[in-house]
Parts: C-alpha cells; sequence; structure tokens
C-alpha cells in the first residue's frame, strides 16, 4: 500500500524528500474517467503505455475503466494479472510472432490491430487460423495542425489496401473493424469527423460490415496555453460521423485515451538541489519525467514548497537543470516561482500524469519511482491554470 497523505506539504514534511516523489490524485482520475464513461457512446479502453504505474491503473479500474488498450506483451500481462476481468486489445499494427503466440495462446488475446498483409498473415499463422478472432485494420489519416504528434506517420494502411485488409480477413472466418489515431493532443473535434469520412470511403471499397470501430486517442489534457475545446465537441463530432457511416447495430464503438484520463491526476514534486542565479537544479529532468517539456513543448503549472518560512511573494522565471551529467537535460521552458527559491526548496510540477515515469530512463543512476497520494487541490487548479 502506497503512503497517503491529507496534501503535498504534509508529505514533504514526513518525508522530506530528496528524490522526485510523484502525487496521485485518485478524486482527478476518478472524475476524468467518470467523465468519459458517462459521455463517450460506446467502449472506453485506457492507453496503459500512457502511464503503467499499477496505483493508476487500480484507480482507473475502481472508477469503471474495464477496457485496456494493450501495445505489448508486458502490458497485457499486467492487465490480465490485475483485472482478470477486464478486456485487453493488442492495439499494437506490428508484433513478434512469439509475442502473437504467447499473447493468444496465454492471455486469450482475440482482437489484434493490423495494417499490413504479412501482418495479418502472422496473426492467423500464429492463432491457428481467424475463427474466434477479431482483425482492426489501422488507418492512415492525414496530419493535424497542432497535435503533438502525428501518429499515422509511422502506421496506418491506405484506403485499397485497407479494404483488402478487411475482406481478407472475412474469408479468413475473422469478424473485422478498422480504427484510426488523430494525432496526440488533438485540439481539432472536427479530426475526429474527417477521420470518419475516411472509414466511409474504406466501407464502400470494401463491402462488408464491421463489427468494431474504433476512433483511437488523442483527447487532449489542460496544459498551460493550451486553448482546448470543450470535451463535449469531441463526442458531437464523433457521434455525427458515427451516424453518417450507418453501421449495423451491433457494431463495437470504442476509443482509447491516455492523456485525457491520466495527465491531471499525477504531481511531481523535485527538491532544488543548488541555485546559481536564474538557474535551479533539481532531482529530475528530461530523462526522467519531463521529457515531454522538450518533445512535445509543454508548460506545466509549478509551486513552492518551503517548510521553514514563507516564500517572498514577488515571482521571476526561473530555468530548471535536471540532475545529470549531460548539458541538454535543462528544461527548456522557465518557472515563475519566488525569487527567494533556495538550495532546500521543493518544487510541485502538476500535470504529469501523462507519459512521464512512463518514458523515465535510468540514465546517470537516476530513476523516479516513488509514489504517494494525496487529497489536496491540483497545482493548476490552485493557480488558477485553466
Amino acid at each position: 500500500m502506497e503512503a497517503q497523505f491529507p496534501d503535498v506539504r504534509s508529505m514533504v514534511a514526513a518525508l522530506k524528500p530528496s528524490y522526485p516523489v510523484y502525487c496521485m490524485r485518485p478524486d482527478v482520475l476518478r472524475k476524468a474517467a467518470t467523465r468519459f464513461l458517462d459521455l463517450f457512446p460506446g467502449r472506453v479502453l485506457y492507453a496503459v503505455k500512457c502511464n503503467p504505474h499499477p496505483r493508476v491503473l487500480q484507480a482507473l479500474y475502481d472508477a469503471g475503466i474495464r477496457h485496456f488498450d494493450t501495445a505489448s506483451l508486458p502490458e497485457i500481462a499486467q492487465v490480465r494479472e490485475s483485472f482478470p476481468d477486464a478486456g485487453a486489445y493488442f492495439m499494437h499494427p506490428v508484433k513478434a510472432r512469439a509475442v502473437i503466440h504467447t499473447a493468444y495462446r496465454v492471455y486469450g488475446i482475440d482482437t489484434f490491430v493490423v495494417d499490413h498483409a504479412e501482418e495479418l498473415a502472422k496473426v492467423l499463422d500464429e492463432a491457428g487460423g481467424g475463427e474466434g478472432l477479431t482483425i482492426v485494420v489501422r488507418l492512415k489519416t492525414p496530419p493535424i495542425e497542432g497535435t503533438f504528434y502525428h501518429l499515422a506517420a509511422k502506421f496506418g494502411a491506405d484506403q485499397d489496401e485497407a479494404a483488402a485488409l478487411l475482406r481478407e480477413a472475412r474469408s479468413r472466418g475473422c469478424q473485422v473493424g478498422l480504427a484510426f489515431h488523430v494525432g496526440s493532443q488533438c485540439l481539432v473535434p472536427g479530426a475526429y469527423r474527417q477521420a470518419l469520412r475516411i472509414v466511409g470511403e474504406v466501407l464502400e471499397k470494401a463491402k462488408l460490415p464491421i463489427q468494431v470501430l474504433d476512433v483511437g486517442g488523442g483527447f487532449p489534457a489542460r496544459y498551460i496555453g493550451t486553448n482546448m475545446p470543450p470535451f463535449e465537441d469531441y463526442i458531437a463530432e464523433i457521434e455525427a460521423g458515427v451516424k453518417e457511416l450507418k453501421l449495423r447495430r451491433d457494431c463495437v464503438l470504442m476509443c482509447e485515451p491516455g492523456r485525457a484520463l491520466v495527465a491531471d491526476g499525477v504531481s511531481l514534486v523535485v527538491q532544488v538541489q543548488l541555485r546559481k542565479g536564474d538557474q535551479l537544479y533539481i532531482n529530475d529532468g528530461i530523462y526522467g519525467s519531463l521529457s515531454e517539456m522538450v518533445t512535445a513543448g509543454l508548460k506545466l503549472p509549478a509551486r513552492l514548497v518551503r517548510l521553514n518560512g514563507r516564500p517572498a511573494p514577488q515571482t521571476r522565471a526561473f530555468i530548471l537543470n535536471g540532475p545529470t551529467c549531460d548539458s541538454l537535460d535543462v528544461l527548456p521552458a522557465p518557472f515563475d516561482l519566488p525569487e527567494d527559491v533556495r538550495e532546500g526548496d521543493w518544487i510541485e510540477i502538476d500535470r504529469v500524469g501523462a507519459y512521464s515515469n512512463a518514458l523515465a530512463s535510468r540514465f546517470n543512476g537516476f530513476y523516479p519511482e516513488t509514489l504517494v497520494v494525496v487529497r489536496d487541490t491540483p497545482v493548476g487548479a490552485d493557480l488558477g491554470v485553466p
């Protein structure tokens, strides 16, 4: 059982941590999960890759999430062993033969994503045929301006190839479906409807019904400077696009949120180890929890925690340096903090629930791994960050 505290300050007072600490807020995770479960008109799969911490998965499961987007054998094993009654789906389009075999034979996975004829052949070979399998063909979709990552640049079949894959899978006795991903942190709700039009064109070419339609992930989280449309706008675009397809009533609609479910639910407490003018040296950085500040240009809310005495009311911009010996380990966006911040102070950095611990490396021997539960208001809300 992880340690629990009423707030971050109580945690700091109790532990006085010289190491990074993830602060998970189960109530925030529950609220995000409930929103998806209430508003999305289908099956909600949590994308495990976004944050696979066992306590995070447990909080989502406790909130009602019963389906998981898994992309590797370890993720499948984690879900199957932690939640035997939950659904797991192999959503990675490229898989080793031995992994397919184990996923199917040992863990009972029967839904596989493919985007190429040879990958379909691998799945059918290792599963001993198509009976009992659901093959979901991933489509290529156009890039959307402003997304963090264009996820159709690496995966996805074009329309003719997708239609051919559907026909081949159906001819081998599989149930079939289509999937797409509009890109990470999509700020354009209409991108989903645009992708669903491509789905319609593929269905016209394939001339057969599908049993699964997966609209993927891409649902955004709020960061500093993010002009995020209401979640209801995304749902409206998806519902309108699906309605135009005139799918069979037994077609299962699915989505794969990751960032939108967990980003707000975890913050990170780091300690200042040295101050050099307007530069602070802290015990986590781009090789640990904060790589997306570089790769995605995130700007994150933060606040100072000091146990003895009050920080100065005036603030200034500080550059934060990570703990490794690499001179590239510098966070690109400055943080506004009290001007008298000093060695030994702690800084809570909010909205790091997505792609933080999941991407952390052990470079130089530094690795953030401590997680506690807190029950206070997240930093962003406390600072009035939308």
